[in-house]
C-alpha cells in the first residue's frame, strides 16, 4: 500500500567532533528496527562525503588553511560530491539522512577564502539543488564543545577554544517557515 506521508530529508550538521556521524550511525541503526511492512520506507543514509573527496583528490586538511585557491577548489569539489551523493540517495529511498550538508563548503569558504567566493558558489547549479532540498529537510544542528576534541589527522583543528567556537560565519539558513530561501 503507498504512502502519502511525506518523510523530509534529515540533515545532522555542526562543527567537526560535535557527534554528528555517531547520531547519523546511532539513526541507521535504529531504523533496523522499524517493522518491515511500514509504509514508510527507510531512508538511505549518506556519510560525510569530505573525506572521500580530500583522498580521492589528494587534499589534506593543511590545504584549507594554507591556499585560499586549494580550499576552494576543495569545497567546490565538496559541494558537487554532496549535490551528488544525495541525488543518487533519492533514486533509492523517498528520503535521506545525511551526516553533513551543502551548507558546510559554503561555511569553510567564508571562512578560509572570501565572501566573493561564497557568492560564487552560491550560483553553481549543485548549490542550487541542495539549497531546494534543504529548504524542505530537517537540520539539526550539534552544538561545538570542546572536551572530545581531538586531532585525527584528518579534521581540520582549531587553535584554540575560543577559534573553535566562533560563530561569526555569518552562512545563514532561513527555512520556507518564514518564506525565505537559503541564504
Amino acid at each position: 500500500m503507498a504512502s502519502n506521508i511525506n518523510i523530509p530529508n534529515i540533515y545532522i550538521i555542526g562543527p567537526q567532533s560535535t557527534g554528528k556521524t555517531t547520531l547519523v550511525n546511532r539513526l541507521q541503526n535504529e531504523l533496523e528496527y522499524w517493522p518491515a511492512d511500514a509504509s514508510i520506507g527507510n531512508p538511505q543514509i549518506i556519510s560525510e562525503v569530505a573525506r572521500s573527496v580530500l583522498v580521492k583528490n589528494n587534499f589534506t586538511a593543511n590545504d584549507i588553511t594554507s591556499s585560499t585557491r586549494k580550499c576552494f577548489a576543495l569545497q567546490r569539489l565538496i559541494l558537487e560530491a554532496q549535490a551528488s551523493a544525495e541525488k543518487e540517495a533519492l533514486r533509492n529511498s523517498s528520503w535521506f539522512i545525511s551526516d553533513r550538508s551543502g551548507l558546510d563548503p559554503l561555511v569553510y569558504t567564508k571562512r578560509y577564502v572570501s565572501t566573493d567566493a561564497v557568492a560564487e558558489m552560491q550560483l553553481e547549479p549543485a548549490w542550487m539543488e541542495v539549497k531546494d532540498r534543504m529548504a524542505k529537510s530537517l537540520i539539526v544542528v550539534c552544538e561545538a564543545g570542546t572536551p572530545w576534541l581531538m586531532d585525527d589527522g584528518v579534521r581540520l583543528m582549531p587553535g584554540s577554544e575560543e577559534e573553535w567556537m566562533q560563530t561569526d560565519a555569518d552562512v545563514s539558513y532561513r527555512g520556507p517557515r518564514q518564506g525565505k530561501a537559503l541564504a
